[in-house]
C-alpha cells in the first residue's frame, strides 16, 4: 500500500464522521421543533454507509484494488421514521386539545453519543493520516541518503 492509499481512506473516514457530526447536531438542533417551514413534523437524520466490496485480503495487500476500492463509500442521508416525543404543555400554542405537543422524536443521549463517537473517530482518522504523512517523509529522508 502507498501513501496516496492511506491518505485516501483516512480522507473518506473524516468525510463519513463529518457528516454524522452534522446530521446529530441538525437532530439536536431540530430536537424541540414542533413544525419545519413546510408545516411538517421533523424527522430526524441517519448518515449510513455501505458494507465494504472488497474482501479482506484485497484491503491489506495480498491483492490490489486500487485506491478507490479503499475507504468508506456508498454514504447517505436518511431520513428515520421514529414516533414524536410527547410532552405534556397546555400552554404550549401546539398542544392538542389534552395539552399534549408532538416534538421530533429525537434521543438527547443517543444523539450526544453519536456525536461524541464521531469527533472520536475524526481525531483517529487525523492521526492515521499524520502518521501516513510522517512515514512519507522519513522515507524521502532516508531515500536522499541524509
Amino acid at each position: 500500500m502507498d501513501y496516496r492509499e492511506a491518505f485516501a481512506i483516512s480522507a473518506t473516514g473524516m468525510n463519513f464522521e463529518k457528516q454524522r457530526l452534522d446530521a446529530a447536531a441538525a437532530n439536536l438542533a431540530n430536537m424541540h421543533a414542533t413544525t419545519g417551514p413546510d408545516g411538517a413534523r421533523y424527522r430526524p437524520l441517519r448518515v449510513v454507509a455501505a458494507t465494504p466490496s472488497t474482501s479482506f485480503a484485497a484491503a491489506f495487500g495480498q491483492q490490489s484494488p486500487g485506491v478507490a476500492a479503499l475507504g468508506v463509500h456508498g454514504v447517505r442521508l436518511e431520513l428515520v421514521d421514529s414516533p414524536p416525543r410527547m410532552v405534556h404543555d397546555p400552554g404550549h400554542p401546539h398542544a392538542d386539545a389534552n395539552g399534549m405537543v408532538a416534538f421530533p422524536g429525537v434521543d438527547h443521549v443517543s444523539e450526544m453519543v453519536t456525536l461524541n463517537s464521531a469527533l472520536r473517530s475524526y481525531q483517529a482518522n487525523v492521526v492515521a493520516m499524520n502518521a501516513a504523512k510522517a512515514m512519507a517523509l522519513k522515507a524521502l529522508e532516508i531515500g536522499s541518503g541524509k
